[in-house]
């Protein structure tokens, strides 16, 4: 599943990016912290349903639906 698709509060772990080396946005979101195995929560979304905010690596990112789509993650049980 995509990091998109999580409800706000859901827990899950990231397990790859969609995209190659040479792809500027994947290797962008990899700089950030979104690598394999990497924790994340799902904080808050806008009124609108886009950008959300997530929990990861210590600190809070805010990433708009597109990129959100590119991220592939496993459901955890919340935290």
């Amino acid at each position: 599943m995509t990091l998109d698709s999580l409800q706000v509060g859901e827990a899950a772990v990231v397990t790859g990016i969609n995209g190659d080396a040479a792809d500027a946005v994947a290797r962008r979101l990899s700089d950030l912290g979104f690598l394999s195995g990497t924790p994340i929560v799902v904080r808050r979304r806008a009124p609108l349903g886009d950008p959300t905010v997530f929990d990861l690596r210590g600190y809070q990112m805010c990433l708009r639906r597109a990129e959100a789509q590119r991220v592939m993650v496993e459901r955890v049980a919340s935290q």
